[in-house]
């Protein structure tokens, strides 16, 4: 069984005009989106601004209402999972885009750390901070850092700081948003290396969220691109690299620079038959409003939104 099951979503936000503020339209910022995570795998969401994949993560953790469909996580309805957050949150955490501004300045880390423990566990100041000592431990931090404030560590070191954080309950499920797009390219690689490590050693589940193909490449089972509020294409991650079949898909992959002199050339026509494809063929991939169409099964394992054909 799926360990997280999302089915048909929507998140549907009301857009109000006139004297009395009556609802006049809806912003359909996700618009029936159904994917399936397996239990110790990872998921990728990719999408440029607005695509709807950050919707996509706060709905299933809660922040967000759903406006219709179903998510089951761990043989639970989540479906409305905004109404009991709090009672989810040991199985559900999230790792932020920024890992300053997601952490109070005004604390210390053994604060920070600890905040999680403080809200669902009853621990003497001597347990809590031998637990955070542990998972300072596990994040490659120093026991001093205890004592230290966010403003005194690096980008990445910050970033294992917010690790830490959503790892104190042990949770399940941990869903990242951009969770290295605010640091360093010379970090990056460090941070999503480190997360793989942990994933092994405390068999998490991972939803990630970006607009970095390369961070979902290396880091994901399974991949959902997004346009618009819905899957545009849907698979195995080497499906979606190996082999992109919808227009959108094809431009995101072709612009990811490739740092090996002997395939550039390869890279620049691929980049400029993608544009002639998008430019002649827009309407077989896109409805007279510019929306995806539905997906439809291209193979056991990837998905594609294409026209019904007559």
């Amino acid at each position: 069984m799926a360990f997280l099951k999302v089915k048909n979503l929507k998140v549907h936000f009301p857009v109000k005009g006139g004297v009395f503020g009556r609802v006049v339209d809806y912003i359909k910022a996700v618009d029936d989106v159904s994917l399936t995570l397996e239990q110790g795998k990872t998921y990728g969401l990719v999408g440029e601004s607005g695509s709807g994949k950050t919707t996509t993560g706060r709905a299933i953790i809660g922040l967000n209402e759903i406006t219709d469909g179903t998510i089951h996580f761990d043989g639970r309805d989540m479906s409305h999972a905004h109404k009991v957050r709090k009672d989810i949150s040991k199985d559900i955490q999230m790792i932020f885009q920024d890992p300053y501004s997601s952490l109070n300045p005004r604390k210390r880390v053994l604060d920070i750390v600890a905040e999680p423990l403080r809200n669902f566990e009853e621990l003497s100041k001597e347990d809590e901070k031998r637990r955070v000592y542990e998972l300072l431990d596990q994040v490659d931090l120093s026991p001093e850092s205890i004592y230290k404030y966010p403003h005194e560590f690096s980008g990445g070191q910050r970033q294992r700081i917010g690790i830490a954080r959503a790892i104190a309950l042990k949770p399940k499920l941990i869903i990242a948003d951009e969770p290295v797009s605010a640091l360093d390219v010379s970090v990056q690689a460090q941070v999503l290396n480190f997360m793989q490590d942990i994933q092994k050693e405390l068999n998490l589940t991972y939803l990630i969220i970006s607009h970095d193909l390369g961070v979902i490449r290396h880091m994901c089972d399974r991949v959902g691109i997004m346009n618009k509020g819905r899957f545009v294409e849907e698979g195995n991650t080497e499906d979606i690299f190996n082999n992109p079949k919808h227009i959108y898909t094809k431009r995101l992959v072709a612009a990811i620079p490739d740092i090996n002199p002997r395939k550039r050339d390869e890279q620049l026509m691929f980049r400029q038959q993608v544009k002639e494809e998008y430019e002649n063929d827009y309407h077989n991939y896109f409805d007279e409003n510019g929306i995806p169409y539905d997906l439809k099964p291209f193979t056991a394992t990837h998905s594609v939104a294409l026209p019904e054909r007559g």
